[in-house]
């Protein structure tokens, strides 16, 4: 048994409280000694039973890269474990995600460069590759919800998520509307989330009216409404075959990463014209944004933890420099510590196993 403090210890407690030392009390309640935070720490069930944030295979959506052909597999070099899939493999890893909890995936195509011009025009057509694999992945897992990427990198020859025009800049109102033709015709194939990533501005009102006007009511439009200009991109774009052929950057409508203030002003304009979700664009670098965001707005706000984010742990751990499983786990959940409601990750099935483990 413990013995009890003497008086010359009491004393000096009550000495250091006076002083404002580390026992006085606080608004969260006593100092030490009453308060020793490390009892709830002691045990594992006690650690669990307080835990604050918590993250289930429902916060959670898997990234799925897409090639024309059958039972086609094409690994991304630069991020291991990660492979461009055919439809019909598509198919198998929506039954996949389904089966172990992920409510819903992204898609995300690698389109032939053949059929890339300077207007994107695949972009529109509803029998491109994104379209095809929404019909056939709602066919055969209905249960599944599918987000579609609307820009229009993937498909134009430049590589910009919008229309160029003949001095190289890229053209705002030209590229809104071939914004609404893409986000109409992913809504026809039966996209359950459109989710413009391509920061042009007043395109979220657009394709809200376009949606309205054309009996798509339903569908939910997740705005990346504060995705910055990025180093953490250079994987994502070799997996989808348009960071070769990128013409300059994207510092003229992806946000400056020195700026916080102004993604407040961004989601405003977007929740203002429709967005029925927002997206912070990277995460980890950009937590502090989440969290305002959060803060701020109240509605439903998800971060992507991107290909650069992913490289870069899966390269440490393969070193043996990390702990795979727990720094994977420790990353999402600071997410969700933040305030993230949902996460865009390329860990999500392996993840979702684990979690399940």
């Amino acid at each position: 048994m413990a013995s009890l403090p003497s008086d010359k210890t009491v004393s000096f407690h009550t000495e250091r409280a006076k002083r404002g030392g580390s026992e006085a009390p606080t608004a969260l309640g006593a100092g030490y000694p009453a308060a020793r935070l490390r009892r709830n720490r002691r045990t594992d069930w006690s650690r669990r039973l307080i835990r604050e944030a918590r993250l289930t295979p429902d916060d959670l959506i898997w990234p799925i890269f897409l090639i024309d052909g059958e039972r086609a597999r094409a690994e991304v070099d630069a991020m291991p474990g990660v492979a461009r899939l055919s439809i019909d493999l598509a198919v198998k890893a929506a039954e996949d995600a389904a089966e172990i909890g992920l409510p819903a995936i992204a898609l995300f195509p690698n389109t032939d460069p053949s059929l890339r011009d300077e207007a994107g025009s695949q972009a529109f057509n509803p029998g491109n590759l994104v379209c095809r694999a929404v019909r056939a992945i709602k066919q055969a897992v209905p249960e599944i919800g599918i987000v579609c990427d609307v820009a229009l990198d993937p498909y134009t020859s430049h590589g910009h998520d919008g229309l160029m025009d003949d001095e190289g800049r890229i053209d705002n109102d030209r590229s809104v509307e071939a914004l609404v033709n893409q986000a109409l015709v992913q809504a026809e194939a039966g996209c359950d989330i459109l989710a413009p990533s391509d920061m042009m501005d007043g395109r979220i009102g657009a394709i809200r009216a376009a949606l309205e006007a054309n009996g798509f009511a339903d569908t939910q439009i997740m705005s990346y409404a504060a995705k910055y200009a990025s180093a953490f991109y250079g994987p994502f774009r070799d997996a989808v075959g348009s960071g070769a052929q990128l013409r300059g950057d994207k510092k003229t409508y992806q946000m400056d990463p020195a700026n916080g203030g102004e993604a407040l002003r961004e989601v405003a304009l977007d929740v203002a014209e429709g967005a029925d979700m927002v997206m912070v664009k990277p995460g980890l670098p950009y937590l502090d944004i989440v969290w305002r965001v959060k803060e701020a707005f109240g509605l439903p706000t998800f971060a992507y933890q991107t290909s650069g984010e992913y490289a870069a742990l899966v390269a440490a751990a393969d070193r043996g420099w990390l702990d795979r499983e727990r720094v994977i786990l420790e990353t999402l959940l600071s997410f969700k510590r933040a305030g993230a409601d949902g996460i865009f990750s390329y860990f999500a099935p392996e993840v979702a196993r684990l979690l399940k483990r």
